[in-house]
């Protein structure tokens, strides 16, 4: 059932993605469909195969290998295998804002992606919770979907921030206020895409089931303690910010008109939600 409602919304963003294109194109006539009718097709065949490289690549992933690894890859290999899931590829970010993320558009095609700085802040039961967690979110097929959003979104958000300027502040002479009001509602459009197709719901899922492949609640409690507490006051150094939602915890981008894209309920509901799955509770 989970497989289904993320193929659908799958289907949901794409099509509506090539519909904006084509909506977009309409306004100049048969040669602005036909290029509109090209464009949203190579959008759409990047979104598909390429998204969850170009968000690995926003993040500066290295890919981990039994060289260069030490405990993370067997980590990763023994939840996988309690997760019943195929060996991720797994992603080392040099980012110091502590941080983790899956993605890939199915199992098979999966990675998981952890920044330096989370590696350095959790031990490692707390590091085996927020993996759980990720593993979690490749099992019930979230990543194809929320990668394909960010993607749309980051998309939708960079001609915005465009607009924005081109279309000028201030009242300088040559600007164009209805294009930054264009581009105010293209963001507006983009955050609504994340919310309205990232439910959080997911979230309180996907960490009810990683502390199950972890083992216990516990770790993933004080991760996500932690992971709230320093990424408040260490910004991320993302291009896109319109991957916040692919994040673990709620990540500190600065001041821009993608913060509309928050999707993350609070770390606090979400650790009382897994308190009560201490025995006893």
């Amino acid at each position: 059932m989970v497989r289904m409602v993320n193929n659908f919304k799958t289907a949901m963003l794409l099509g509506g993605l090539m519909g904006l294109f084509l909506l977009v194109g309409s306004f100049y006539g048969q040669q602005g469909l036909i290029i509109a009718l090209v464009f949203g097709l190579i959008t759409n065949f990047g979104a598909w195969f390429f998204s969850d490289k170009i968000a690995i690549a926003a993040m500066q992933g290295r890919e981990v290998t039994p060289d260069n690894g030490g405990d993370l890859l067997p980590m990763v290999h023994e939840l996988s295998r309690r997760a019943n899931l195929p060996m991720p590829r797994v992603f080392i970010c040099p980012q110091e804002a502590p941080n983790a993320f899956a993605t890939g558009r199915s199992p098979s095609k999966a990675a998981v992606a952890v920044t330096q700085g989370a590696l350095r802040l959790l031990n490692r039961e707390e590091l085996a919770g927020v993996i759980g967690h990720e593993l979690a979110h490749i099992k019930n097929r979230d990543t194809l979907t929320s990668t394909i959003a960010a993607t749309i979104s980051g998309v939708l958000a960079f001609i915005a921030q465009w607009g924005f300027l081109l279309g000028g502040r201030g009242g300088r002479e040559g600007s164009n206020p209805l294009l930054a009001f264009l581009a105010i509602i293209l963001a507006a459009v983009g955050a609504a895409v994340i919310k309205a197709m990232i439910s959080r719901s997911r979230e309180f899922v996907a960490d009810h089931d990683g502390a199950l492949i972890a083992g216990s609640p516990d770790g993933l409690i004080a991760a996500l303690q932690k992971l709230d507490a320093y990424s408040q006051r260490i910004p991320m150094q993302n291009p896109n910010p319109a991957q916040n939602s692919m994040f673990i915890v709620e990540p500190l981008v600065g001041n821009s008109l993608l913060n509309l894209f928050a999707s993350h309920p609070p770390t606090e509901a979400r650790v009382e939600a897994l308190r009560q799955m201490r025995p006893g509770n």
